[in-house]
């Protein structure tokens, strides 16, 4: 969850601090009116869970703006007198979806935090409609972000890393858990698109590569049930896992004592 880049079952955010960014009249568009009393009572807690709303119902090619305005009861352009545009919105929802995450615990072992706080932030993104296309490659400055970014750092730096280590460790993971979601939100062909089940888009996929010719595709023929193997849980613990095992390597190996064993 670090900066572009940022535990599951995201909170609505109806009563959550957010970026206290409402627009300046000089940000508002020139054909705005001056905001009644219902749109001068909104806040930007509400029209992010107006938004998750919207979201949820529509998904991301969906989210408008007008339709969000719909949502809470306003007209669009009494909407952006607290948000300037769609691409604040996003900015909003960003953080949203972060509200009322659960911080995983502190057990002593970076290595155990790591893994936990990528399965959480998974199901995080999991839980929304895409979410993950959301977040991917935005600038994570909002209040909640913000609180999960240092209490990571804060358990990365503590744990012995370097702080330009630290920083690449919590983007890693956020563009690993981010990119891994992204490819689960995303139909795996035409026909997982017009209603087939990824485990029958990929048991296609995998009788596929099992007819081709072994003399000209020998490795797809061996391992055709590895390449399409459903479960998402095991690849995902495989690549998480594997990225903790190459960070491992930057901590500083502990000094022998004389007549110590290496490890």
């Amino acid at each position: 969850m670090a900066p572009n880049p940022a535990t599951p079952n995201p909170a609505t955010p109806s009563d959550a601090v957010l970026p206290d960014a409402a627009a300046p009249d000089t940000d508002t568009p020139p054909d705005a009116p001056a905001p009644d009393a219902p749109a001068r009572a909104l806040t930007r807690a509400c029209i992010a869970a107006a938004a998750l709303r919207v979201l949820a119902r529509d998904g991301l090619a969906g989210l408008s703006m007008r339709k969000v305005a719909a949502e809470v009861g306003v007209k669009a352009a009494s909407l952006y007198w607290h948000v300037r545009n769609k691409e604040e919105l996003l900015d909003l929802l960003n953080d949203a979806l972060v509200a009322g995450a659960e911080i995983p615990p502190r057990t002593g072992d970076w290595r155990a935090q790591y893994l936990e706080y990528g399965r959480r932030y998974r199901a995080l993104l999991l839980a929304t409609r895409d979410a993950a296309r959301i977040v991917a490659g935005r600038l994570a400055t909002g209040p909640h972000i913000l609180a999960v970014l240092e209490d990571q750092l804060d358990r990365l730096r503590g744990a012995g890393f370097t702080d330009a280590d630290a920083a690449m460790a919590s983007y890693l993971l956020s563009a690993y858990v981010q990119g891994f979601v992204l490819q689960e939100q995303s139909p795996l062909s035409a026909a997982e698109a017009a209603g087939a089940t990824r485990g029958e888009v990929a048991r296609a996929a995998g009788e596929v590569f099992r007819t081709l010719p072994a003399e000209t595709h020998p490795n797809l023929v061996a391992l055709a049930a590895d390449l399409t193997d459903p479960d998402m849980d095991a690849r995902f613990e495989f690549g998480l896992h594997r990225l903790a095992d190459g960070l491992a390597t930057l901590l500083p190996t502990p000094r022998q004592t004389p007549g110590q064993e290496p490890r």
